[in-house]
């Protein structure tokens, strides 16, 4: 037998600490103005066509059961309403092209214009990012796969967000395992995490996600027959269960922090929070959307 050493496994806080601060820089793209108006530009509906055909595009032509599993906790009747039909209005390339300018003109906006965006901060956590790719693997991850295969983009915001995204799609493929393994369903696990009183505001994710009223309150119902909810508010089972499944999605997610070791991932911390902060407060997301904000 051969013994190799191998690098030591980072604080499990670390994991998700990384995740948070830099996760800003590729979601606020589901919010700002650029994203449907480049999108439409191509071809798109407004609405929710351009969050299902935007996303998904990098995977291809793919049907309404593939969006339906892979984002996990929409409505399959509202994507079905959207998809294919999207691929006959803007092909994945013309979509795949359009999200990129988007994502280039709203973080360039949103981090302060032209000059803010060329600061040599957003190079170097963008390079840390592509170092943090380089790691990473495709098996059991579909959405991570699609956004792998893209060739990455030369300039310093183009590569932030491009490794922001696929850090991001990476760990939410895991994630959805986890819920998986813990039986629950997308919908579900949309109201755990709304009940947390750290998400969407529960109006808005019904709406977002699609789900009609008898189907939310079946949801909740189901929730409260295993114990997790009272009231729409989480148990302690409920809260245990929201802290397990982050931790083994964490679990899940080591593999680009071991890769840089603890000091480039305290970088990416600083670097995120620096820069996903100014994002933020450039009003990056709308208000009235999650609890808190």
């Amino acid at each position: 037998m051969v013994s190799v050493d191998q690098p030591a496994s980072p604080d499990p806080a670390a994991v998700g600490r990384a995740h948070r601060a830099v996760e800003p820089l590729h979601n606020h793209v589901y919010f700002v103005p650029e994203t449907e108006q480049h999108l439409t530009a191509a071809g798109l509906r407004p609405g929710r066509m351009v969050y299902f055909a935007g996303r998904s595009a990098a995977m291809g032509a793919v049907g309404p059961g593939v969006v339906t599993a892979t984002f996990a906790n929409f409505s399959p009747a509202v994507v079905a309403r959207h998809v294919p039909r999207a691929w006959t209005l803007a092909s994945p390339e013309q979509v795949v092209t359009a999200r990129l300018a988007a994502a280039r003109a709203s973080l360039t906006r949103l981090l302060g214009g032209e000059e803010a965006a060329a600061a040599p901060e957003v190079a170097e956590l963008g390079g840390l990012l592509a170092e943090a790719c380089t790691v990473l693997t495709a098996e059991g991850r579909p959405l991570y796969a699609g956004h792998a295969d893209l060739p990455w983009p030369e300039d310093p915001v183009g590569r932030l967000w491009h490794g922001a995204t696929l850090l991001r799609e990476w760990r939410g493929d895991a994630h959805v395992a986890v819920l998986v393994r813990h039986g629950l369903s997308g919908m579900e696990a949309l109201q755990t995490h709304v009940a947390t009183g750290r998400a969407f505001l529960e109006p808005v994710a019904q709406t977002l996600r699609g789900w009609t009223d008898e189907e939310w309150a079946a949801g909740w119902a189901r929730l409260a027959e295993r114990g997790l909810v009272a009231e729409r508010t989480l148990t302690e089972a409920g809260q245990t269960l929201r802290a397990d499944l982050e931790a083994e999605t964490d679990a899940l997610s080591t593999a680009p922090w071991v890769h840089l070791g603890p000091e480039r991932t305290a970088r990416v911390v600083e670097l995120g929070k620096q820069l996903s902060g100014t994002v933020v407060a450039a009003g990056a997301y709308p208000a009235g959307v999650f609890a808190g904000r």
